[in-house]
């Protein structure tokens, strides 16, 4: 945290119209910052947001205007889905002004503790999840970033005696300077925005950034079950790490872990205090479908138990933690099929957790607009999982590519997708969407998709009677 402030005095550019950079503009402007907006989209294709950031007082500027505004500029804001190599963004670099993320200006102007949570798959859960136990816990908790609402709407008028818990993207990181989350909890990293990074390297050095500021008065919450995350580990000689680490792990690596699984049991060997090992709760005890989401409780009481939390309540937190919405929810079950939503699953590693969440056949739906990370890690969970596969989309050819002898069908829309799926699907089967996209080929969002695969569940259940 930090006395930065804007003021009367700052005059600020903020680059990208979506959800966040709305929210930073009218933030600003409610400090009373001089605004101007810009985003890379013709003036025709984002008449509201133009006119949204016109009510708060911003003035819009297009691309080929910034020249004529750069001078006056005190700094720029960036949006976690505009690129550093944007041509807006190299633009008013090279006229010195210096370029900020949303989720670093958020914590710039925010007096709570952090705990910020980051990976591949699992983000929004283990973010939401924290935030639960921490009520549970008496504490009083602002969720946001990536996970849907921005940070920097949540983080206002807080105290120190607050906490804040944000999903972060490795988008969103690669922007930060003086971000620095007292709990840094690194889930997994898996092939994912690969049309963004030109690596797997590059893509997890981004994601490392989340403890790069991070003291030794500051814990990392790491996932001994992924090798480049268990590679960080100090005792390997890791040079950049500095927090306090804490680990977790499903396999049989227990010496180096704080929470880890012991026959059906989580296991807690405390960090403070009494060192004898505690029985946290049971993995029945868990309401999440898959290995993947006792994962992501285990990371999730990591960062609780390093801010002071209590075993007990947390114990109950869990119990009581329900789904959030488009990841593993359950729609309807008809005629003995239960339908569920996974369309937050946009890389294929979160296709095959989600494929391996289910002890019924699954005919699943996937596909979408690809984020360059190829399919083949797909082949070998379809043929040990799915039942029958209907692909939708720009990619639905190359993931039918991987589909081995999987009975495959395409599917032009999402009705199409659930009809098809229904006639593959038998009675204790489950109809999973798990599309391992990108939306945009045929959606607004991810949340467009899932709402649009369970309107058309919910007109089976009208045509079954249900």
């Amino acid at each position: 945290m930090s006395d930065f402030t804007f003021d009367t005095q700052a005059t600020v550019l903020v680059i990208g119209l979506g959800k966040s950079g709305l929210a930073v503009a009218e933030v600003l402007r409610a400090r009373g910052a001089i605004v101007y907006a810009t985003d890379e989209k013709p003036r025709d294709e984002i008449p509201g947001a133009i006119a949204a950031v016109e009510t708060f007082g911003a003035r819009f500027v297009a691309p080929e205007e910034i020249a004529g505004v750069a001078a006056s500029l005190s700094s720029a804001i960036l949006s976690p889905g505009v690129p550093l190599t944007s041509p807006v963004v190299r633009s008013v670099q090279r006229a010195n002004v210096p370029v900020l993320g949303e989720i670093e200006l958020a914590f710039r102007l925010c007096k709570a503790p952090v705990i910020a949570v980051t990976g591949t798959k699992g983000k929004s859960t283990t973010t939401a999840l924290i935030g639960h136990l921490l009520r549970a816990c008496g504490r009083s908790v602002h969720v946001g970033g990536n996970i849907g609402n921005p940070l920097i709407k949540e983080v206002l008028n807080l105290t120190a005696a607050d906490w804040v818990v944000a999903e972060v993207s490795s988008f969103q990181l690669e922007t930060i300077r003086a971000f620095k989350p007292r709990v840094s909890v690194l889930l997994n990293l898996a092939p994912d925005h690969l049309d963004r990074y030109h690596s797997m390297d590059e893509y997890a050095e981004a994601k490392f950034r989340i403890f790069a500021n991070q003291a030794p008065s500051d814990f990392f919450v790491g996932n001994l079950d992924d090798t480049r995350i268990a590679a960080l580990d100090v005792e390997l000689g890791e040079p950049r790490m500095r927090a306090r680490q804490v680990w977790f792990t499903l396999g049989t690596r227990h010496d180096n872990a704080t929470i880890y699984l012991r026959d059906d049991a989580i296991i807690y060997a405390p960090i403070a205090g009494d060192p004898r090992p505690v029985t946290v709760l049971h993995r029945s005890d868990i309401p999440l479908a898959g290995e993947h989401n006792v994962q992501n409780v285990m990371a999730a009481l990591l960062a609780a138990l390093a801010v002071g939390c209590d075993v007990e309540p947390l114990r109950a937190a869990v119990r009581t933690f329900r789904p959030m919405p488009h990841r593993l929810e359950p729609v309807a079950e008809i005629d003995g099929v239960l339908y569920v939503d996974d369309s937050k699953s946009t890389n294929p590693g979160s296709v095959v957790a989600a494929l391996h969440a289910y002890e019924r056949p699954v005919v699943l739906i996937a596909g979408g607009r690809s984020k360059g990370t190829g399919f083949a890690e797909l082949s070998e969970a379809l043929s040990a999982r799915a039942k029958a596969l209907v692909v939708i989309g720009e990619a639905a050819g190359e993931i039918a590519a991987h589909a081995g002898e999987v009975h495959t069908e395409r599917a032009g829309s999402m009705e199409e997708a659930v009809t098809t799926a229904r006639a593959l699907a038998s009675p204790g089967d489950v109809v999973l969407l798990s599309p391992g996209c990108a939306s945009f080929d045929m959606f607004r969002s991810a949340e467009h998709r899932g709402e649009c695969f369970a309107a058309a569940v919910n007109a089976l259940r009208e045509t079954a009677g249900a």
